[in-house]
């Protein structure tokens, strides 16, 4: 009798020591579906400030990145972000999609660009400002690249009026692009002709023949820096930055780039996004599949809310481009064309100057800083004005207004 209880407790034993293994594989299976990565390699950094690493390691160099680097071979190019039906994503005029490399769709080779001069890329201008920076007297000191889409018509007027007003440093030469794809359908068509009629009032527009989608971002971005180097190559900086963000131009200018100083040459600085990990949650609008980036670690790059380069740096960058398999997350693409080069974005004087989240406002912090995120038309309209007529006693009633607050959402929005 004893014998047989002993038998029956070890055989119970055996089963609930089998259950218990089953429902660990059954919760490992699970947590791979909702991660998109194998367990075994841990939750990833998320991009976008979801989750972060909370202290930054030493510099690297960028020559450490270059594993990850995907040369851009006989890939074609929509399969970095699935398929044009899928993702809205464009291809150039007459193809239903990218046949080619990005290079193949260049009226040059890689090897030859990289000697020779460069061409407009891929896709074709629907509206251009050829000879904005010649008109320049003189040769701008600053050039600011403003990513936007046609219905963003009221934030193009304010930053007209604000930020973006050339008048902010006339005698340096200042100018400003706004950045735009096309959009389809009937409501395309109308705000293709609205925008058309924009472009000749303001000329500052320039917009190519490619869907004006988030996925599409980095080939807005490449126009802007392909313009500068075709069109402007004497320019002294160049500023990419979203249609959503407050830029203290002033600030930037006078106490970042300082004209009395020599231009720099090869400087690329925003907020620094160090140590920062692809994203393998495939439900995350920052997704970023092994296939296409198998690095574990993304190269430092800055943050796409706004961004400053030296001038010499667009012909670099937009060769180097060419030398690279595209990828969605825009930022994240510069900051790899930058590796391939070797260079390491500068670290801003102080970490508060470039902010991708929404600042609180007040005339101190705002006199301080050069971006906050997150702004509507007529808020940009009334905290520029609030700053403008107080720019000169600014901190005067700082010490009731207490330590800076900051409001550290770290959310982007679609462009």
């Amino acid at each position: 009798m004893q014998w047989r209880r002993r038998h029956c407790c070890t055989h119970t034993a055996n089963f609930l020591y089998l259950l218990s293994l089953l429902g660990l594989l059954v919760f490992l299976v699970h947590l791979h579906k909702l991660t998109g990565m194998p367990w075994w390699r841990g939750h990833p950094v998320v991009y976008g400030g979801e989750h972060h690493t909370t202290k930054a390691k030493l510099n690297t160099s960028a020559s450490a990145w270059r594993f990850v680097i995907v040369p851009l071979l006989t890939s074609r190019v929509d399969a970095n972000i699935s398929s044009p039906e899928e993702e809205g994503v464009s291809s150039p005029r007459g193809h239903s999609r990218f046949e080619n490399t990005l290079a193949g769709n260049t009226s040059h080779s890689v090897e030859g660009d990289l000697s020779g001069t460069i061409t407009q890329g891929p896709f074709t201008y629907i509206i251009n400002e050829p000879a904005k920076c010649a008109d320049s007297r003189p040769a701008p000191f600053l050039v600011l690249l403003i990513a936007t889409e046609a219905r963003q018509v009221e934030a193009r007027n304010a930053i007209r009026q604000t930020w973006g007003n050339e008048s902010v440093a006339p005698a340096l030469g200042f100018i400003r692009l706004f950045l735009l794809g096309k959009n389809e359908g009937e409501l395309g068509l109308l705000q293709q002709r609205m925008l058309e009629a924009e472009s000749r009032r303001y000329h500052d527009i320039i917009q190519q023949d490619f869907l004006d989608t988030y996925k599409n971002l980095t080939f807005k971005t490449l126009m802007g820096i392909n313009w500068v180097a075709i069109h402007c190559p004497q320019a002294g900086y160049v500023m990419k930055t979203d249609s959503d963000m407050f830029v203290n131009t002033e600030n930037l200018i006078y106490k970042l780039l300082r004209p009395e100083q020599q231009l720099k040459k090869n400087y690329f600085t925003g907020n620094n996004m160090r140590d920062f990990a692809p994203n393998r949650n495939t439900n995350s609008k920052w997704y970023m599949s092994p296939e296409l980036y198998p690095g574990e670690k993304y190269p430092t790059f800055c943050s796409g809310t706004g961004y400053v380069f030296s001038g010499d740096l667009a012909m670099k960058l937009y060769r180097a481009s060419l030398r690279i398999r595209i990828l969605h997350l825009e930022d994240v693409f510069v900051g790899v064309c930058l590796a391939n080069l070797r260079i390491e974005p500068t670290p801003p004087p102080n970490e508060f100057l470039f902010n991708h989240w929404r600042v609180s406002y007040s005339s101190c912090k705002y006199s301080h800083l050069i971006t906050s995120h997150g702004f509507h038309p007529n808020e940009l309209l009334k905290y520029w004005n609030h700053l403008q007529s107080n720019k000169h006693n600014a901190c005067i009633n700082r010490s009731r207004a207490g330590r800076p607050h900051v409001n550290r959402t770290n959310k982007r929005t679609a462009q």
